[in-house]
């Protein structure tokens, strides 16, 4: 299971909408075969694993697979016939597919069919690889992951830079090492989002730059009043780009936008504020189901304050800036409604601290 996790791996980036996933064929306790989903259209794991042994020399094997195996017809046919055609006698199964098409049924069919199959091998290894996909098809909306740089009392901006300047060089909290790993959060998420007094203070490009990077995460903005630049590097190539504002907007201003390269999406905004909820519904209708959001402060506050944060990946630079740009700003939530986090990993990367952890549901 631990080798069909790490060929499910491989497809990162490719799959979307469809999970990640890795099959091994055994027998005897030797592999004979393996395969994994590279892309969404293609043939699933199973099969690819299947077409690699000549006819009759999966019956009797045991197959190992981190996802339930589906039982419909999309893009491709059913693996749970492909199985029981190739006369596989057991399936190992690392967790149960939480899309409702197939839920429970795919175990159910082969079961039916007389194979034996196992559910739960490195069932939390499984669900981790493909939690958001378990998001995105239960609650229709994307994986949130916070990440900010701040320093040690924090402040992610001194207060001089906190209003925007036509030109000045950036200015980094954090130290190169820290920048590398932010650069491999953002390869590996569908979307990166920030606000406009980002894109107004930092121009960012929001892409992904490491030298082996093969993807290109949607660029999202929000901009209730849709101050973008239509110069501003977030709509240069390279990676599409969604504002989103508030219904009503300039419509000048959205066309000159929309000229400039971007998708600009107007929603209904109550005061102004963009509704979080709504955002993250219409980018999991575009199936986009990871999001880093990049801040800044009024972003961090607006997902804090909606309960819409499922992880925390926050850099900790060692100096204390004495006052600026806080990590997040707005209403808040109350003390006893805190979103609180689990179990908090720290690890060093460079000269500065990593804090990673997972929101814990709420009762």
């Amino acid at each position: 299971m631990r080798r069909a996790l790490a060929l499910a791996a491989r497809g990162r980036g490719s799959t979307r909408p469809n999970p990640l996933v890795g099959a091994v064929i055994a027998r005897g306790g030797r592999v004979v075969a393996e395969g994994f989903h590279r892309r969404a259209g293609a043939p699933h794991a199973e099969v690819n694993a299947l077409v690699r042994l000549r006819p009759g020399a999966a019956r009797g094997a045991t197959l190992y697979v981190n996802l339930e195996p589906c039982c419909h017809t999309g893009r491709t046919g059913p693996c749970t016939e492909a199985i029981l055609a190739a006369g596989i006698g057991r399936v190992v199964v690392g967790m149960r597919d939480p899309n409702p098409l197939v839920d429970g049924r795919g175990v159910a069919r082969l079961r039916r069919a007389g194979v034996r199959v196992d559910v739960g091998c490195l069932e939390a290894e499984s669900l981790a690889l493909n939690r958001a996909f378990a998001i995105w098809v239960r609650e229709r909306r994307p994986l949130v992951t916070l990440k900010a740089a701040a320093s040690l009392d924090g402040f992610i901006a001194p207060a001089k830079i906190a209003r925007p300047r036509k030109r000045r060089a950036p200015v980094w909290i954090t130290g190169p090492e820290a920048r590398r790993v932010a650069h491999e959060l953002r390869a590996a998420h569908d979307a990166v989002l920030v606000g406009s007094g980002t894109v107004l203070v930092d121009d960012p490009h929001l892409t992904v730059r490491l030298p082996d990077a093969t993807c290109a995460p949607t660029r999202v903005v929000l901009d209730g009043r849709l101050r973008t630049p239509t110069k501003a590097h977030v709509l240069a190539g390279g990676a599409p780009t969604l504002i989103f504002t508030r219904r009503g907007a300039s419509p000048a201003r959205v066309r000159a936008l929309r000229a400039a390269g971007a998708e600009v999406v107007e929603l209904a905004a109550a005061r102004g504020h963009l509704p979080i909820a709504a955002v993250l519904r219409a980018l999991a209708a575009r199936d986009i189901q990871s999001v880093l959001v990049e801040g800044g402060a009024a972003v961090h506050g607006a997902f804090i304050a909606a309960g819409l944060v499922d992880d925390v990946a926050l850099f900790i630079a060692p100096r204390l800036l004495g006052g600026g740009v806080p990590l997040a700003a707005g209403l808040g939530r109350a003390l006893a409604e805190g979103l609180a986090l689990g179990p908090i990993s720290a690890r060093a990367v460079g000269g500065d601290l990593l804090l990673t952890g997972q929101a814990t549901p709420e009762p």
